[in-house]
């Protein structure tokens, strides 16, 4: 390596390592309530929002932050930073924040199964894993017909057990979130059957499917559209034997620049979506309720890749940023099985 290629690389990591300082260095809690970063963008808002709550930085130092997954019976909350190759762990008892899984196949969403166990997206392995109860590692799927899927982005789990994923090609564009591989499959999203252990394709008529997420009642499964400017987000019917989707049709498009990502799904159907793309005003949780209406907004000083519920009354609203996670307690419930 030359002095000038040197040179280079090392002004880059400092320009890199003082925009994530003066981000973080950014960041203060309001010193008011209620939070004025928590706003009502319909008075409907309102019956979620709490006087007394405020939004809290609870981790930084991430790259890119994704797939937050929460853990009651221990109290810790558990996320991908995807670039750095590792799940990371917060403890909610005593704030301390670890490295829960290095190296971690570039995980991106995680979710739970009905027994508990941790379910992993991973871009560098192309797979869906379990973790056992013993820490092992079982592969749910990495292939479909004999081709290897893309990279498993996003997951649910239905009260039946099924698994739910999106399969866009992000993690094999590149060696920052994965490594550059040959597409070749269709971006689908799947479901996994416990009793058969096998894929279908459920929904094959989306460009780069990304965040997921079903309706209380689980009749409904909402899918961002990444793929298409500006993005979507779907909505299909879960047909009676639940194993298909029928009826799909645009939910909400995102307007003036807004890119939702991930999300979860309130008790009263409300839609909680990491949205943004580094602009001020954009950066942040848009909260629309059923009918598609946004109603609520959660301003950061930076993107917010995907969101769930945890706590111990599924009422604390854990928010991925690119570089730190956020939460805020509100005075909804989340849906199971996110």
């Amino acid at each position: 390596m030359n002095i000038h290629r040197r040179c280079f690389l090392t002004s880059s990591v400092i320009s890199a390592f003082t925009l994530t300082s003066r981000i973080q260095a950014e960041w203060e809690p309001s010193q008011r309530y209620p939070d004025p970063r928590v706003r009502a963008i319909d008075k409907s808002f309102m019956k979620y929002r709490l006087s007394l709550a405020k939004v809290e930085r609870i981790a930084t130092g991430m790259r890119w932050s994704e797939g937050p997954v929460w853990f009651g019976d221990g109290r810790y909350l558990l996320w991908s930073d995807i670039p750095n190759n590792r799940i990371m762990k917060w403890e909610e008892e005593t704030g301390v924040v670890s490295a829960f899984r290095k190296p971690s196949s570039n995980s991106n969403g995680n979710t739970r199964d009905r027994q508990g166990r941790l379910v992993t997206c991973e871009h560098d392995s192309r797979r869906v894993t379990r973790t056992e109860y013993d820490g092992s590692i079982t592969v749910i799927a990495d292939e479909f017909e004999g081709k290897p899927l893309n990279s498993p982005n996003d997951i649910v789990c239905r009260s039946d057990g099924s698994l739910w994923f999106t399969d866009p090609p992000f993690g094999v564009l590149g060696f920052y979130e994965g490594h550059k591989a040959k597409q070749e499959l269709p971006t689908n999203v799947y479901r996994w059957d416990p009793a058969t252990n096998k894929l279908n394709i459920v929904a094959d008529d989306l460009n780069r499917p990304n965040g997921l997420a079903f309706s209380p009642d689980e009749s409904k499964l909402y899918v961002v559209e990444a793929g298409v400017t500006p993005r979507v987000i779907r909505s299909y019917d879960v047909t009676r034997d639940r194993t298909q989707l029928t009826n799909g049709q645009t939910f909400l498009t995102a307007g003036n620049g807004g890119t939702p990502d991930g999300f979860r799904v309130d008790i009263d159907g409300n839609l909680w979506i990491g949205w943004g793309m580094g602009q001020e005003g954009l950066d942040g949780v848009s909260v629309f309720n059923k009918d598609g209406r946004l109603i609520g907004r959660i301003d950061l000083p930076e993107r917010c890749g995907n969101v769930c519920f945890g706590g111990r009354h599924r009422n604390r609203l854990f928010m991925c940023g690119s570089t730190s996670v956020y939460s805020l307690f509100v005075n909804t419930q989340g849906v199971a099985g996110g």
